[in-house]
């Protein structure tokens, strides 16, 4: 199964059509931002399973062929390089299409540089009351072990220099919890919808984090892992039960591959790949936001029905007076239910 689903995915047609939605610009513009949230979210998915069964069957030295000839190594091999493809051109249709769109449309995306006076204080004031509360900043050292990474969390890594010894240079990790959203909408008094990242909010108040220390550099990040489910269940009396432990150490499978953002120094990026035990081709440098599936946010909060579909209303199955209900109906004929179209209630 892995090696037909790989063989799709070196044909380069695979990775367009959802894609292709996102870069149409005669769909709404908040649909298109949405669609290329659906492609982040699909490619997690195909990293998480099918790209980490590959690497499994390398590391267990499978030199066996599918029907395409190639080894899981040269599917490995190839799968990369389209994989890098992939993402760049995800980034070119957010920096390129999709950013430019949205700011003739009124909706920024801005850095906390370019905050009005009234968005700098408001943020700030979020900052201090809901995010600052529930971060946990972690300096790597002898007394700190590296924390663990939660598949596909959102982090942000810094470089640190003690002030006591600046001489020794520190990396630093903040797991952001999921319960905080992405995209954060800035007051605005010139009229246009504005948001940040909170990754950049994050980054801005670095002070609050790592008092003591100068913060060198920073970048956001995230860590796909492993998440097969291998079940032997002839080992366990419980099916339930092994499941459920299944989905717990998930949790701390593998790391499969790393998003960064494109500008992180090698300073950071170094330490995480040792740590993770990293390749060069399993690191993905991201030239805009880490994770862009979140960006189906910016199309919930953002009121402008204008740049969305019409909400679609499914019909409703109706009976003949005389008709108590759908088994009596159907006893005496079929009936054609047309999904979308007809509604799932019967």
């Amino acid at each position: 199964m892995i090696r037909g689903f790989i063989s799709i995915a070196t044909n380069p047609g695979w990775r367009s059509r959802v894609l292709e939605e996102a870069l149409d610009e005669t769909n709404p513009l908040l649909e298109r931002v949405r669609f290329l949230a659906i492609t982040a979210s699909n490619l997690d998915e195909f990293v998480e399973v099918r790209v980490a069964g590959l690497l499994q069957q390398v590391e267990h030295g499978n030199q066996l062929t599918g029907p395409d000839g190639l080894s899981p190594q040269e599917q490995l091999q190839r799968l990369a390089l389209e994989l890098h493809s992939f993402l760049a051109d995800q980034y070119h249709g957010w920096n390129q299409k999709l950013l430019p769109a949205l700011a003739h449309e009124g909706i920024r995306i801005l850095s906390v540089a370019r905050l009005e006076r009234v968005g700098k204080d408001a943020m700030d004031l979020f900052f201090t009351r809901q995010v600052d509360p529930i971060l946990t900043p972690v300096t790597i050292d002898p007394s700190h072990p590296f924390p663990h990474v939660l598949n596909k969390a959102l982090c942000v890594a810094f470089h640190l220099r003690h002030h006591s010894k600046p001489g020794t240079t520190y990396l630093g990790v903040v797991t952001v919890p999921r319960k905080l959203l992405r995209l954060v909408r800035v007051p605005s008094r010139s009229g246009a919808i504005d948001y940040i990242f909170l990754h950049d909010l994050i980054g801005a108040h670095t002070r609050n984090l790592y008092q003591g220390y100068q913060v060198i550099s920073s970048a956001a990040l995230r860590a796909t892992r492993n998440s097969n489910l291998y079940l032997h269940e002839e080992e366990s009396r419980n099916l339930l039960e092994l499941v459920d432990n299944q989905l717990h150490s998930r949790r701390k499978a593998d790391v499969v591959t790393l998003e960064i953002q494109a500008d992180a120094a090698p300073e950071i990026v170094e330490p995480l790949c040792q740590q993770f035990g990293l390749r060069a081709w399993q690191v993905f440098k991201a030239p805009g936001p880490v994770n862009l599936s979140r960006l189906s946010s910016l199309a919930d909060q953002t009121p402008r029905p204008d740049l969305k579909f019409q909400p679609f209303t499914a019909r409703s199955l109706s009976f003949a007076p005389k008709v108590s209900g759908l088994l009596e109906a159907i006893r005496k004929h079929d009936i054609l239910l047309r999904h979308p179209y007809d509604s799932m209630s019967p």
